[in-house]
């Protein structure tokens, strides 16, 4: 069936997109790596955040976005 075929009449064009979210259902590839980390840095994200791989994983891309940041404004 070629697109000019389609029938669209009950299903009207979409052009308000105010509540949409980008990115919502993304989510990235994850490596399982060994981390060696200060004892007392794990055990502050480990009392500080249920989960605290992901905290640790926001707090790494932190870091690299004030990176860039800065490099960018050099």
């Amino acid at each position: 069936m070629s697109d000019e075929d389609i029938d669209l009449t009950d299903m009207p064009e979409v052009t308000d997109f105010a509540g949409w979210e980008r990115g919502k259902f993304y989510r990235p590839v994850k490596d399982q790596v060994t981390l060696r980390l200060d004892r007392d840095v794990l055990h502050w994200f480990k009392l500080s955040h249920e989960r605290y791989q992901t905290a640790i994983n926001q707090a790494l891309r932190e870091h690299i976005r004030r990176e860039r940041a800065a490099k960018s404004d050099q």
